[in-house]
This record gives C-alpha cells, structure tokens and sequence, in this order.
C-alpha cells in the first residue's frame, strides 16, 4: 500500500491513510461543500455571513468549538466569533456579544514575528496547522488556552488551524476549530486528514466569499462618500442647499418606512425590500446634485433684486435724491413766496417726503420674496416707477428701470421666469448626470427615482413632464419628501420657516391638485411621518397644534 510523504495526523479511529470512506460519505460531503458555497454567496449580511463560515466548519470537521478572526490593518488578528458547543457559548455575530478579547499581535514591540501563537502563524505563514494534542505539542506557546481551559472547566486538545486567503492569495483571516468529536464515541479526537481537506476546502471558499463581500462592501462605502463629497461641494457653494440634500432622505426613508408599515390604504400589502429601499436612499443623497451647475446668484437669491448685491440699496440711494431735489425746490421756491405761500409749501414739502417713505417702504417690502404678490400690488410698483430723479451729470432719469420693474413684480418666490428656468435645469442636470453613471443592477433605477421629484400627478411638472402611472413610487416619494423640507426648512435666504400645519395644508391642496401622489400623502398624514422628521429637524415654534381631519386632502382611510 502506498503511503503519503507528508501524511497528516491520523485520527485514533481511522486506517492508516486516515481517508476510509465509503463513495456516500464522499459524495454527501461534496454536497455539503457546494450547498454550502452556494449559501455563502448568496449572503448579504457580514455578520450573518463569518457566523456561517464557523458554523459551517464545525459541522464539516464535527468540531465542538470555534474561533474566526479577521485581519486588521495587517498587524492583528481580531476576535470575530467564538462557539463552543458543548459550554454553551456563543459570541459575537448577529445579536450576540461581542467577544471582548484582546486581539492577536502578529509582531512583537521590536517588530518580529509572532510565531509562537498559532493563529499568528498561521496568518504570517499562509501554513495550515493540525496539533493532536495542544497539552503535549511543542513550537507553539499554549498557555492562554490552558488559563481558558481552567476558568472554563474546558479541556482544549485537537486543534486545526487555517488561513484564509482571498483571490491575490492575501491573508484576510484565520479559522480555528478546536477539539474535534468522534460521532459515534462522542469522544475528542484529532482531526483526520479528511477533515483537514474539508475545512481547507471550506476555507478557501470562505475567503472567496467573504472578500467578495468586503469589496461589495468597499464599492458601496466608496459610493457614499462620493455623494458626501458632491454634497460638501454643493454646501460650499449654497450651505442651505447642502442641508436640503442631507433632510429630504431622512423624510424619503421615513415615508418608506411607513409604506412598509402601514395596514391601510392601497399600500397594505406591499412594501419596500431592502434593496429598493437602499436604492431610494441613494437616489435621495443625489436627488439634486445637478445643482452643483447652477450659478451661486440664482441658487442664493434671497431678494427679488439681489445680484452680487441687494440692488434695492441702488433704488434707496435714488430715493434720497428724490427728496434732494425736492429740498431744493423748496428752499428756491420759499424765497421768492409769501409768508402763506411757504406754509403750503412746507406742506406740500413734507406730505411728499411722507409718500415717498411710504413708497420706499412699499418697495422694500415687495423685494422680499413671497407666496403671492397680487396684480394691483405688481401695478403699484409700476405707478412708483413713473417718478423720475436728476442724477449725477443733471440728467433726468427714470426712479426704477424696466429690469428692476420685471424683478420687483415677481409675484412668486424671489426668481424671475428666466431664473427659474436656470433652476429648473438642475433636475435635467442631475438625471445626465446620474445616468452616466455605471450604477450596477440593484441601483440602476437611481436617475429615474431621483429625477422625478419635480414630476406631477398629472403630467404637468418637469422635466419630461411625466404622469402618476409613469412614475416609480420611490419617485413620487421624493416629490413629497422634497416639498415638505423647502416648506419647512428654516435656513431658505428667501423665506421663513413655515410651521407643520401650514406645510401640510399647502401639502393637502397640493394632492387636491394632482401635484403629489394622494395615496402618499395618506400615508404621510396617518402615520405621523411629520410628526417623526419634525421632532428631530424643526424647532419648537414650527411644532404647532392643527386638527388633521380638517386639512385639505384630508381621506379617513379607515
């Protein structure tokens, strides 16, 4: 019979090979290899994913306990998880504690190899390590399992020790499995040279899967941190544009969370996944990422007339020569009037000085962008902008120029209709933005969802005016999330904070209209989405008190 040259430890009950098994056994354990391949990379959870790695392992080689470690900044071993069947101890993995143990150097203080600790070895080794008798074994320093053992009751003997090497043959990790149990005796024995095979194959796939893992893992963080630099980019350049980008996902996700929820309406019986509510929260971080191409004059405008600057400083400045020049009318026409004469005139002096306060002030406060500016008020400015002042060089020229006329006659908001075509681009901007790039499967509807929330019910929103039934619902989401924000966001340099009832009645008129998705709104209003976002991002004076039942839109869906 032929023999190995480097034959592995034999177990007390196997031939001279320690390979005798029957084809069953042979084949049963090729399918549990596979079958567990095939969960491994099916995981999604990190936790969930080195918890059956481990348990895997202990079922293969029939190991009563178990020890994975991952490598941490190439210098240390960290404690991941232990099991140890037969005390009952389960640490670290999905909801358990963490194993609060110390992690395992690979080099000493003057920077040499630690290779009197197994696992360490194994780690800067790449060596699969098979002891029979951790007790009796010599090279490798035990004492910390014989103190474990003591305080424990536990008696640590066969040990199998295993790199985990990833696809560029790095080590990411160690597997350890202690203690090897005949199933028929019920006795600790070594691990056979079969074992060792299964848990080297096991480990193998193992790092395979775990590494997927972590650049899946990597690629995701890498995503998330280049929105987060959009986003600082975009907050350098319009502070309050950058928080709206930070506020509208927490209320996307809140009202998805409550379509998940809720046990009424249209959306009792379906929900999110996890993946489509990862894919709406990205969409929601880049919903307005285009905006980092819109000019700074146009984002920020808190005045109707503000360009580098508030030009009603220019207007107030022609005011004052205005009553200059009446002044002087004055003091010309009082010298060469009666005593009655300058009276009237005096008069007349101060009534006009008194009209023109009143129209100044009239002006600044039309320059203050607003939710409606009506017609007779947009004619008022009109006939102010009649009068006419003496400038610099003596000539006449008109108090207010057709330009500033145009921009002080806006009768919403701060942006004329050509401004606001400039803003309304940044939604066409982010969609070409978003859809040239290459999100993968589970993301691909990323431009869509975020491209969506300036979209109406009934087709009349931008940018491709789209209608209910061609939206996704993540997108009709958004139209809510980001409405229900610039309502009441309180760092708009055009606008006041508005309170809850007063956002959610423009809200409520807004699904009378076809504007927002109705059955969302619902769902906004039954299951206190409001109330939830208000707590953590309104301030006390915007919480106020409001009947829900007598808000516009309001639908009693039980």
């Amino acid at each position: 019979m032929k023999t190995l040259k480097n034959p592995m430890p034999d177990s007390d009950e196997t031939d001279i090979l320690g390979m005798h098994h029957d084809t069953d056994d042979l084949l049963e354990n090729i399918k549990q290899l596979v079958s567990i391949g095939i969960s491994l990379s099916a995981e999604k959870n990190t936790e969930r994913l080195l918890e059956h790695i481990l348990l895997s392992a202990q079922d293969l080689t029939h190991a009563d306990a178990g020890t994975l470690y991952l490598l941490n900044n190439n210098d240390k071993l960290t404690f991941e998880m232990m099991r140890t069947r037969s005390l009952n101890i389960v640490l670290g993995g999905p909801n358990r504690d963490a194993v609060n143990l110390k992690p395992v150097p690979l080099f000493d203080a003057q920077g040499k190899p630690n290779n009197r600790t197994i696992a360490a070895f194994a780690a800067l080794t790449g060596e699969v390590i098979n002891i029979k008798d951790a007790y009796n074994a010599r090279g490798f320093d035990f004492q910390g399992t014989k103190e474990y053992d003591k305080k424990t009751g536990y008696h640590s003997k066969s040990f199998l020790t295993l790199p985990m090497k990833n696809h560029d043959n790095q080590i990411i990790g160690v597997l350890q499995l202690i203690n090897a149990i005949n199933p028929e005796t019920n006795k600790v024995v070594s691990f056979s040279a079969e074992n060792q095979r299964l848990a080297e194959s096991l480990a193998s796939q193992a790092a395979v899967a775990l590494t997927n893992h972590q650049l899946i893992n990597n690629l995701r963080i890498l995503l998330e941190r280049f929105i987060e630099v959009i986003a600082g980019a975009i907050d350098e350049k319009s502070p309050y544009t950058g928080g709206h980008c930070r506020r509208v996902p927490k209320i996307a996700m809140l009202l998805a969370e409550a379509v998940n929820n809720t046990n009424q309406g249209i959306f009792a019986d379906s929900s999110f996944s996890e993946q489509e509510l990862y894919e709406l929260k990205i969409a929601a971080l880049m919903h307005d990422c285009g905006k980092i191409t819109t000019p700074i004059h146009v984002v920020d405008k808190a005045t109707k007339l503000e360009t580098i600057f508030d030009r009603i400083k220019v207007i107030e400045t022609r005011f004052a020569l205005l009553k200059r020049d009446a002044e002087i009318n004055l003091l010309q026409e009082v010298m060469s009037s009666t005593d009655e004469e300058q009276e009237t005139l005096r008069k007349d002096y101060e009534n006009l000085l008194s009209t023109l306060d009143e129209e100044l002030d009239f002006l600044r406060h039309s320059n203050i962008g607003g939710e409606f500016m009506a017609e007779e008020k947009q004619q008022r400015v009109k006939d102010i902008a009649k009068r006419r002042y003496r400038d610099t060089h003596g000539e006449w020229q008109p108090l207010i120029t057709e330009e500033e006329i145009y921009n002080l006659c806006i009768a919403k908001g701060t942006l004329t209709a050509e401004e606001r075509d400039v803003i309304n681009y940044h939604m066409q901007s982010t969609i070409n933005m978003l859809e040239k790039l290459p999100f993968p499967e589970h993301l691909k509807n990323v431009p869509e969802i975020a491209g969506g929330h300036h979209e109406t019910m009934d087709g009349k929103g931008y940018p491709r005016g789209l209608t209910r039934e061609q939206m996704s619902v993540q997108a009709r989401i958004m139209g809510i999330a980001d409405i229900f924000e610039a309502l009441t966001a309180a760092d708009r340099p055009y606008k006041k904070a508005m309170p809850v009832s007063q956002a959610l009645k423009i809200l409520g008129n807004m699904k009378l209209d076809s504007h927002i998705d109705p059955d969302l709104f619902d769902v906004f209003l039954h299951e206190k989405v409001y109330e939830k976002y208000s707590r953590d991002f309104l301030t006390e004076e915007q919480i106020d008190d409001f009947d829900e039942t007598a808000l516009p839109g309001f639908n009693p869906l039980n």
